[in-house]
């Protein structure tokens, strides 16, 4: 089956969502799909390149300025883009089914070329794309959006949510619609570490974007709550929040404990989940975390916000506690626990190894694969 995938955010730009769309089509190619995705350009990047055999990557120049930030008229440039390249390239070599991942913008172009040409298209929603997943980052764009956005998905031929709970906020803002969950997946194999060990002192990581969403700077505030215990940290990723997250750090005296090399590329940031025991998390809102996948996926323990699409990850006292992201008191006394109870650390970081299987990729690709047939048929 020929499938054309419309992303604005694809690897190396952009965060969880590209990299959970960058895995899906490599593995939708392993069961004999030919995949084109349409993305977007940024500066050096090539404009066109074969990823692997069978997956192609068309980047379209739409102005981005930043790697993992698209603005509004970044985002509206490639509706328009890849609209027209799309319906340009269906009259030479037409597909039989479109992806969408994110209802906006990549949605809007694919119920256009739908339009066009009467492909069916299959949309994808990750969190922000939907009304109500982040509120202080697209409310005020939904004020005027909102009402262009039912006929994308009440005319998609079937409707993804990465998660329960971004099921649930699209099923409320789109009654009629249909939503199924197919979460995020990861490659469990070839993740997997060769053996589960704890570090000493323990490791705790944090992997996400430094905005007011992923909650950094109740991260340190918790950290230093258990300052008086054996610990070290590392903070993974860029953002607005950078400079305060760093001077809050100093300010409090933890300098010397928890590392902050800003934005690191895909490795590293595995590598750095090889050397840690626990992901610690106290976001505000979430989709499905790509971040949170790897951690189960490497045998990490979770000490997460109940927020999103965590509860689909943390078996609660199993794997890992889910608490409120107000409550830092609760994030220092579970994290307190697990730095000093090597037995129950251990016993979670293992829960975790198994629970992974659940998000194996190679079972998420093969429920694409039977609902994009599905759609064809349609």
């Amino acid at each position: 089956m020929r499938i054309l995938v419309l992303t604005h955010e694809y690897p190396p730009i952009g965060g969880g969502g590209g990299r959970a769309a960058q895995l899906l089509a490599r593995h939708l190619t392993r069961l004999g799909h030919t995949v084109e995705v349409v993305t977007s350009h940024y500066q050096d990047l090539p404009r066109k390149n074969q990823e692997v055999p069978g997956l192609q990557v068309v980047r379209l120049a739409v102005g981005r300025r930043e790697p993992y930030r698209a603005d509004f008229l970044s985002m509206l440039r490639y509706v328009l883009a890849s609209t027209l390249w799309a319906w340009r390239r269906m009259r030479s070599r037409p597909v039989e089914v479109i992806h969408a991942h994110f209802a906006v913008p990549a949605g809007a172009a694919a119920w256009a070329v739908h339009r066009l040409t009467g492909i069916p298209y299959v949309l994808t929603v990750h969190l922000g794309d939907v009304p109500g997943g982040v509120p202080e980052k697209t409310d005020r764009w939904f004020r005027w959006l909102y009402p262009f956005t039912p006929r994308i998905w009440k005319e998609a031929a079937r409707v993804v949510a990465v998660s329960r709970h971004t099921q649930a906020l699209a099923c409320r803002a789109y009654p009629g619609v249909a939503v199924e969950v197919i979460p995020n997946g990861i490659d469990v194999e070839a993740l997997a570490p060769s053996q589960v060990r704890l570090h000493t002192p323990r490791h705790i990581v944090f992997a996400g974007r430094l905005v007011p969403q992923k909650g950094p700077l109740t991260l340190i505030r918790v950290l230093h709550r258990i300052r008086n215990l054996p610990w070290k940290a590392t903070l993974l990723g860029d953002g607005p929040l950078y400079p305060q997250v760093a001077q809050e750090v100093e300010r409090l005296g933890l300098g010397t404990r928890i590392r902050l090399p800003g934005w690191v590329p895909p490795e590293a940031v595995l590598t750095a989940f090889d050397e840690a025991d626990v992901l610690f998390m106290p976001s505000r809102q979430e989709g499905l975390p790509v971040a949170g996948l790897q951690a189960l996926a490497k045998g990490l323990a979770l000490v997460v916000s109940r927020v999103g699409g965590f509860p689909d990850l943390v078996h609660e006292g199993e794997n890992g506690y889910l608490l409120d992201p107000d409550d830092e008191a609760g994030f220092a006394h579970r994290l307190a626990e697990l730095l000093t109870d090597a037995s129950r650390l251990l016993a979670f970081r293992q829960a975790s190894l198994r629970l992974a299987r659940n998000f194996d990729i190679r079972r998420v690709a093969q429920a694409y694969d039977r609902l994009l047939r599905a759609a064809c048929s349609l």
